[in-house]
Order: C-alpha cells, then sequence, then structure tokens
C-alpha cells in the first residue's frame, strides 16, 4: 500500500525506495545532461556568435536583443512542452517522455550546426533559426517533469533531496560540456565553424542517452496508480482546479533560480564581450564558467542531501537570500577586470546562489503535489516560470542600454527577493514530522522483511 507524509501527499510504498533509484538517478541526470547541453548552448552561441551569424545588418546591441529574443522564444515554448509532457506523463507513463523529449532535442539540436547562415540565404537564415529553437523548447519543456519525477518516485524516503538532487546534478554537466565544447572549438576552428561543432556533436550524446534511458523501468508509483485504476483523466484540468495555489508558489519559486540564472550567467557572458563593459576576454569568462559548472555539479547534490537533512525551506531560504544580496557585489566584481574575480563571481553566482535552488527543487516541487497530477503540477509551474527567465537576458540588455551594470543587477536582487517570498509562503514538506515519520518507516522494514520470511 502506497504511504504518505502527514500532509496527506502520497510518498513511494517502500521506504528504502525501488532496487532501481540509484540506476534511474544517474540514467535521469545522463539525459538532463544532454538535453542540457543542448539547451544551454544555444544560450552560450547566441551570447557570443548569433548575433553576426544571424542579424549581421543590425548595430551590434540590437543583434545582440535579437539573438536574445531568439533564445526567449525557446523559453516561451516550453510552457507547452511541460503541459504536453505533463498530461502524457500522468495518463501514459513517465518513461515514454523521458525517451521521447530526448529524442526530440537531439534532432533540433543537430539541425541548428547545419542551419544556413544570413550571408547564405538572407531572412530566412533567423526564421529556421526560431524554427529549430521552438522545437528545442517543446522538447526541453517536457524533460524535466519526467526525468525529475522518475528519480523521486524511485528514490528512499530519507534521500529524495540527495537523488533528485544527482539528477539535477544533471544540468550543470550539460552546462560544463556545452562551454567545453565552445571554448575548444572556439580555439580549433574560425568562422562558422566555431559554434556549429558543439551543436553537431550533439548527434553522439543522444545515441548515449536514448540508450540508457531505455533501460530504465517505470515508475513504481504510477505502475500503482495504474493497477489501481487512479489514473487521472485530465491531470492538468485536475491540478488547476484543486492545486493551483501551489502551481503559483512553485511559479515563484522557480523563478529565483532559473531568471537568476540568466543573470548571472547568460546576460553576464555577453556583457563581458560587450565593446563598453569590462575587458574580459571570452576565453576568461568560459573558463570562469566552465570552473563553476563543475563545481555546480557536486554542489547541487550537497543542497539536495541539506536539504534531507534540515528540511527544504531552510536551504531555499539561504539561496533566495543570497540572491537578493549577491546583486550589486557580482557585477563590481566582474568590472575589477581581474580574471580570478570574474572566477569568483561565476563561482557564487551558480555553485551558491543557483545550486543551492535548483538542488532542492525536485524534492520539494514533487512533494507539493499528489502522485496522480504531479508531473503536471510540477511541469505547469517549472516552465511557466522558464517564459520569464528566457526573455531575461533580453529585459537585462535592454536595462543595461538604459542605465548601464545597475539596472541588470537590481533586477537580479529582484528576483531573490520573489524567491524568498515565495518560500515564506510555501509549506514545509520535509519537516521533523516527516523526517522521524521516515526514519520509523526504516526501522520497521527490517523486521516486516524478517516476518515475511518467516511466514514463507
Amino acid at each position: 500500500m502506497t504511504g504518505s507524509t502527514p500532509s496527506g501527499r502520497a510518498v513511494p510504498h517502500k521506504p528504502e525506495g525501488s532496487p532501481e533509484r540509484l540506476k534511474v538517478a544517474v540514467g535521469c541526470g545522463v539525459g538532463a545532461t544532454i538535453e542540457t547541453y543542448d539547451f544551454i548552448g544555444f544560450g552560450t552561441a547566441a551570447a557570443l556568435y548569433f548575433g553576426d551569424a544571424f542579424f549581421p545588418d543590425s548595430d551590434p546591441l540590437s543583434a545582440t536583443l535579437l539573438s536574445f529574443a531568439t533564445l526567449g522564444i525557446g523559453f516561451a515554448a516550453r510552457p507547452l512542452g511541460g503541459i504536453i509532457a505533463g498530461h502524457l506523463g500522468d495518463r501514459v507513463g513517465r518513461k515514454p517522455v523521458l525517451v521521447g523529449s530526448l529524442l526530440i532535442m537531439g534532432i533540433a539540436t543537430v539541425l541548428i550546426g547545419c542551419l544556413p547562415t544570413y550571408q547564405t540565404v538572407g531572412v530566412w537564415a533567423p526564421v529556421l533559426l526560431v524554427a529549430v529553437r521552438v522545437v528545442q523548447g517543446l522538447a526541453f519543456g517536457a524533460e524535466w517533469g519526467g526525468a525529475i519525477l522518475m528519480t523521486f518516485e524511485h528514490a528512499p524516503w530519507h534521500k529524495r533531496g540527495l537523488y533528485t538532487g544527482i539528477t539535477q546534478a544533471g544540468f550543470p554537466v550539460g552546462l560544463l560540456l556545452a562551454n567545453l565544447a565552445f571554448l575548444l572549438s572556439s580555439r580549433t576552428f574560425d568562422g562558422t565553424w566555431a559554434w556549429r561543432v558543439p551543436f553537431l556533436l550533439s548527434a553522439l550524446l543522444i545515441v548515449v542517452g536514448i540508450l540508457i534511458r531505455l533501460k530504465i523501468d517505470e515508475s513504481p508509483e504510477f505502475e500503482e496508480l495504474k493497477e489501481s485504476g487512479q489514473v487521472s483523466r485530465n491531470p492538468l484540468i485536475e491540478v488547476l482546479r484543486d492545486d493551483w495555489r501551489n502551481v503559483l508558489r512553485a511559479f515563484c519559486l522557480r523563478i529565483a533560480e532559473t531568471a537568476g540564472y540568466a543573470i548571472s550567467v547568460t546576460f553576464v557572458v555577453s556583457y563581458l564581450g560587450d565593446d563598453e563593459a569590462p575587458d574580459v576576454t571570452s576565453a576568461v569568462s568560459l573558463t570562469a564558467l566552465v570552473t563553476a559548472a563543475a563545481l555546480g555539479i557536486f554542489a547541487t547534490a550537497f543542497w539536495g542531501r541539506l536539504s534531507d537533512r534540515i528540511g527544504r525551506r531552510p536551504v531555499y531560504l539561504a539561496g533566495c537570500t543570497a540572491t537578493l544580496l549577491w546583486g550589486i557585489p557580482m557585477f563590481l566584481l566582474v568590472n575589477t577586470e581581474v580574471a580570478a574575480l570574474v572566477l569568483v563571481t561565476f563561482v557564487v553566482s551558480y555553485a551558491v546562489c543557483q545550486n543551492s535552488l535548483a538542488g532542492v527543487q525536485g524534492a520539494w516541487f514533487s512533494e507539493l503535489f499528489a502522485t496522480k497530477t504531479r508531473t503536471a503540477g510540477t511541469s505547469l509551474a517549472y516552465q511557466l516560470s522558464a517564459v520569464v527567465s528566457g526573455f531575461t537576458p533580453l529585459i537585462a540588455t535592454a536595462l543595461y542600454s538604459s542605465t548601464g551594470w545597475t539596472g541588470p543587477a537590481v533586477l537580479f536582487s529582484f528576483y531573490g527577493l520573489l524567491g524568498l517570498v515565495a518560500t515564506l509562503l510555501t509549506r514545509e514538506t520535509w519537516g521533523a514530522v516527516e523526517r522521524a515519520d521516515a526514519d520509523r518507516a526504516l526501522r520497521r522494514q527490517p523486521a516486516m522483511a524478517a516476518a515475511q520470511l518467516i511466514k514463507e
């Protein structure tokens, strides 16, 4: 029988999780790595290359704005992908969504590497770029909910933060690989090949990811729902009708993390490459970002594990407070043009501000929703916030053109404040009572197993 937390939410029927728990976490993390490589790689290319390749008739600032607008379009498509995936994940199963989203993302990313530039086909170049970016957005919108929930529903009760943190760590791995690819490609190739090669390399990663995900077992909680006949007929309508407050809370919690990333990483990389900004080379900024992403792999799992020990809210409060306070210092440090301080800036922005939130989201968001509408609820909140995040570099660039760096800095702090308020208004799902319940259930498990063996 499925157990429940004191709040009445469903939890895995086995306190120790399924035998596949680690394999699922790693497998979902690998898929998340690949999809992040594809999706985030576009952001790096938009900041460094796409202005010249697809919008050359514009002045430099306008070209940057247009390339970031194209970046934002992919984020705008993510809610639709999340809605479709949420419906299918709660109706058909988590696994088909995982495989399908990865395949679609891979095809779209390889196509980006094959696109003609403005010099070749004129206005058709940005049109094709936007079309493929929309497909990327749909696929990435479908990814997060399926990957996180598969991991969550296989994981041990008392380590759901850690296990979902492992899957979430796939995102900094993807960020690391994407920026390593661009860093190495920029030093190896000239012209359009410098940005094409990283996208074309995605084909190899996709094959590996598909093979791994095909071997993952379906969620035991979803299988249990099917057997009991409790699968929701329309999970999206049900979650909006019965649980819209949690959708709104998770939406605001998510904005603090992903919109903050859009400024502290995507915009700052572009800012450092601007002629009127600090004199920091793209090699320095990319090296700093790669270092931060490498540390983020471990930081994400660490923050998730810490939330298992002290609760979801305390960790999230700390991360949002750090984001609120970091806006002005972040730009003051990069403005020094000192490579070491640029490195420190990216590490704090990513491994502390962003990862402390991302590492908790997988478990906290999953615990806010009932099993039968969990994919729809988490995916909707997560991907709706992506619309705000996707256009944040565009907004930050517009603010920078009129106010200088203080505009983006204040916007970054505002996102931290929004997350802080949302955290205070969201209930703790893994407090002392829930942790004590999980400990008691784990202690009972060996006795129950021994009694079963005696009975047999």
